[in-house]
């Protein structure tokens, strides 16, 4: 593992150990964030540890064409269960994110410091979020970092208030990016509820090319 200064570059993603373990710093700007998912890198860390960045292999992702639609999820589709929105409360949806509970985990990864360089990133137009409204209420969503240039989405977290909703989100953004020219979206790590979902794992290698 390297540790690297605010001034220094983040090492290539093939440096990182066997466990995807890269580099570990002190500086989290949105700049710093920039250069790391451009180069398949991304933070990952808990409140009171050193920014921990990581590119892990194999890499977990979804082609868009892959996309897997349960029979469950089909007639809430169907009927327009819930309302989808863009980017229309991206500080909401992160906090929401930081708030849930989730199996195995003690506490959130998304600390002050994740919370506000993802928030700056949003307000350049990189960081988006996706809401779903049960009425008047938002009853789930995600957030990830688009790069547009590379036709690459890449997710970060996403919540969920009501049953089926951040799946229901997850669904459309795939079918939005897909119109959009997307090419692949990086998933990050391997979790059954992604391969539910039509993800798979891909070599590091291969990813790093969608970047070149």
């Amino acid at each position: 593992m390297y540790f690297i200064g605010p001034h220094d570059k983040l090492p290539p993603a093939e440096m990182a150990n066997g466990d995807g373990l890269l580099a570990a710093g002190t500086d989290l700007n949105p700049e710093r964030l920039k250069e790391a998912y451009l180069k398949g890198i991304f933070p990952w860390y808990s409140e009171g540890q050193p920014v921990l960045w990581w590119s892990p292999d194999p890499r977990m992702v979804l082609f868009p064409e892959n996309l897997r639609i349960r029979k469950s999820m089909r007639p809430l589709l169907n009927k327009n269960r819930f309302q989808v929105t863009f980017n229309h409360t991206f500080e909401k949806v992160i906090d929401e994110c930081g708030k849930i509970d989730r199996k195995g985990q003690d506490g959130t990864w998304i600390t002050p410091e994740i919370r506000e360089s993802y928030l700056q990133l949003h307000k350049e137009g990189m960081a988006i979020s996706v809401e779903v409204w049960d009425e008047e209420q938002l009853a789930g969503g995600l957030y990830g970092v688009y790069l547009k240039e590379k036709k690459m989405f890449c997710g970060e977290s996403m919540f969920s208030r009501v049953s089926n909703a951040s799946k229901f989100g997850f669904i459309k953004l795939v079918q939005h990016l897909e119109k959009e020219g997307v090419r692949i979206i990086d998933c990050q790590v391997y979790t059954r509820h992604l391969e539910s979902l039509g993800a798979d794992e891909i070599p590091r290698e291969e990813f790093l090319e969608y970047l070149k």
